[in-house]
């Protein structure tokens, strides 16, 4: 029996096996199907309830199936389930297809959403009015008013979208997974501190190596490209990661990159619009490019000048060592300063400056009291409490579940947690849903099962897993994300938890990361892994100076990416330019380091080619506009303050996207955000 075909409480993931996939996707196709056809074949006049509520709760199988299916394509995926991907895809976008076009189907779909000036449109709560508009603007902006002939360019074009951009993860996958730097000369590792040797010792044992091995995930590259000082090496690491599907061979991503831009403004233009980011802006809080690009030009302006001043004094470091070792070594020059300088010679002068670095907080970060320090921080704010889940299957021995307990002790939501790096995930980290939030028609709220999925440092032989300030900072931003996801009180899974705008869904995570520099946070959980001593007060005040360190380089590098995806997603005709040229003209005005010839951001830049982010990637820094703004609110009212949580979570925690976010907001802060906050906190303004 196929484990998808059971009625189940949690994902049966130690009956799953691979070959069940297809034939459930299959099974599901057919049964929506069924369901579409007998809403277009109901001889009752089309209403709200026979029409967009039957939409609404079809396809459940399918959706079941295909969640678990593509999650597991991001966090553990195999060969099987990469070729299995290939061939679906399609499959599933034509099936999307034929719904979203079905003529019968859009009919009742306007003919209930004609009726906006009827008693019965003025029945409807706020909620279903969102998801009428929701449904008619779905079926719109999926080509229900085109012609025949329009309609079938599409189908095309979606279905090769949708093989695109998978095909462009795998080859981002399999390429990071296929470079290592293999060290058995240990004074190659002169720098890189305990942590970064233990973890590619015990990389190196696990592939059966002598010595230490080094890749490009980030708790092995990041640490490479701070420490490590033999320049030579550090430029090879930089060299690898950002000529990552640039190479000829199976897994280069640069013509895949042309035809995904440019498939995204064919079925932008062809749906009446004059580019993408048209298109997509029209559904973001944004609203239009040139909101867009005010945001943007405004924080250059701001950011800029000390951008430059930041990497200045870096570089100056950088030539007063170098000019010191040229002397040493009788060498006639020294070597221009160089990206893969910038981190390595950033670090030193953070330590000149304030006596500080990432590793200082190590010992104090160990994850299993990070973890009692982040769940605690949810309790303190919303009363919510976790209960380890031992019975629950999971996907990977790594993979931890919870369940989540209301203030009240009524059942919130499943929490998986998967926090290290392995071959078969994907690099970086993300929330989902193995299961949405929604309301059954008796009343009973189905609750969420939500996961968090990141790349955190494991334990090494003698030492459990400790954490950097960074990745401290990951696990709280996905856990605000979860946060939204468990909260979820709707009625509609379309409309629960983070299915709200782009420009809106990074609000709760980015508000989180607030909360990683804050003494009366950190004193709850952080002491020393062996001598179990809390951090010096000493050593936090330094961590606070010390946290606008090179802001606005930072904040300087986010606009550059911003700026690239737009210049993809504004284009009115063909992508034909080369590459890295294109990417050095995007991005010039906010970038505050030398280009490297042959290094291309595009083709491994999986936001904007197969994460949803499309003309979109300016959404971190409009969300960080908004978690300034709704921070500084707390700290007004005390960080910890639960009538202030409680607005947040009543306002825009449970809500999801029942209500236009800019509504949403503003019932929490009182008001419009602004940019102030952000400036204030940043020590710009």
């Amino acid at each position: 029996m196929n484990p998808f075909y059971d009625t189940y409480t949690y994902i049966p993931f130690d009956r799953i096996k691979e070959t069940d996939y297809e034939p459930a996707m299959r099974k599901g196709i057919e049964e929506e199907d069924k369901e579409i056809e007998r809403i277009v074949n109901n001889p009752d006049a089309p209403t709200f309830a026979n029409t967009i509520e039957a939409m609404e709760r079809s396809g459940q199988l399918l959706d079941r199936v295909t969640t678990v299916f593509f999650n597991l394509l991001s966090a553990e995926t195999t060969d099987f389930l990469d070729a299995l991907a290939q061939k679906m895809s399609p499959i599933l976008s034509e099936h999307t297809n034929n719904i979203m076009l079905n003529e019968g189907l859009f009919k009742r779909v306007k003919a209930v959403y004609d009726h906006h000036a009827s008693d019965q449109f003025a029945r409807l709560s706020p909620e279903q009015k969102m998801l009428l508009t929701n449904t008619y603007e779905g079926f719109v902006r999926n080509g229900a008013l085109l012609s025949d002939i329009q309609k079938k360019q599409l189908r095309h074009i979606s279905a090769e979208l949708s093989v695109l951009s998978l095909q462009f993860s795998q080859n981002k996958l399999k390429d990071t997974n296929s470079f290592i730097l293999h060290i058995t000369d240990e004074t190659e590792l002169e720098g890189l501190p305990d942590s970064a040797i233990d973890l590619a010792r015990q990389t190196a044992k696990e592939r059966h190596m002598d010595g230490y091995v080094f890749t490009l995930q980030a708790p092995s590259y990041t640490p490479f490209l701070t420490y490590s000082s033999r320049r030579e090496l550090r430029e090879k690491m930089y060299r690898a990661y950002n000529t990552l599907c640039t190479h000829p061979g199976d897994t280069n991503n640069v013509d895949i990159v042309k035809k995904i831009v440019n498939l995204h403004r064919a079925k932008a233009q062809l749906l009446g619009y004059d580019t993408y980011a048209d298109y997509a802006l029209a559904r973001r809080m944004a609203e239009t490019k040139d909101n867009v690009y005010q945001l943007l030009n405004q924080l250059i302006d701001a950011y800029m000048p000390v951008a430059k001043e930041e990497v200045k004094a870096v570089k100056k470091l950088y030539e007063q060592s170098t000019q010191l070792s040229t002397v040493n070594c009788q060498l006639s020059t020294a070597a221009p300063f160089s990206p893969w300088d910038f981190p390595y010679y950033a670090n030193k002068l953070k330590e000149q400056q304030f006596n500080i670095n990432s590793e200082m907080l190590r010992p104090y970060l160990q994850l299993s009291k990070v973890k009692q320090g982040v769940f605690g921080l949810a309790t303190t704010l919303y009363g919510i409490t976790f209960r380890r889940n031992a019975d629950v299957p999971v996907y990977h021995p790594d993979v931890e579940a919870y369940d989540v307990f209301d203030k009240d002790g009524t059942y919130l939501a499943l929490l998986y947690c998967d926090f290290h790096p392995r071959a078969s995930k994907k690099s970086g980290a993300w929330m989902t849903n193995y299961k949405e939030q929604w309301t059954e028609p008796d009343g009973t709220n189905s609750r969420p099962q939500v996961s968090i999925v990141m790349n955190l440092s494991r334990a090494t032989d003698g030492k459990p897993a400790l954490l950097t300030l960074g990745e401290l900072e990951t696990f709280l931003h996905e856990f605000g994300h979860a946060l939204h996801g468990i909260f979820a009180n709707t009625t509609y899974r379309s409309l629960s938890g983070t299915n709200v705008y782009w420009d809106f869904v990074e609000l709760p995570s980015q508000f989180m990361e607030n909360y990683s520099i804050q003494p009366d946070f950190l004193n709850t959980f952080a002491t020393h892994y062996e001598t179990g001593n809390p951090i010096p007060q000493e050593l936090l005040h330094r961590i606070i100076a010390s946290r606008n360190f090179n802001v606005a380089y930072a904040c300087m590098r986010q606009v550059s990416f911003g700026l690239l995806d737009m210049a993809f997603y504004t284009l009115k005709d063909e992508f034909s330019t080369d590459l890295p040229t294109f990417e050095r003209a995007a991005w010039h005005r906010a970038k505050v380091l030398p280009e490297v010839e042959g290094t291309c951001m595009a083709t491994q830049f999986s936001h904007i080619m197969a994460g949803g982010y499309s003309a979109g990637y300016y959404s971190y820094k409009w969300a960080e506009v908004l978690d300034a703004d709704a921070f500084f609110h707390f700290q007004q009212h005390g960080i910890f303050d639960t009538a202030t949580a409680q607005s947040f979570r009543d306002n825009i925690l449970s809500k999801g996207g029942t209500e236009h976010p800019m509504t949403l907001y503003k019932r929490f802060r009182g008001q419009a955000p602004t940019i102030h906050a952000q400036l204030r906190r940043n020590g710009i303004n």
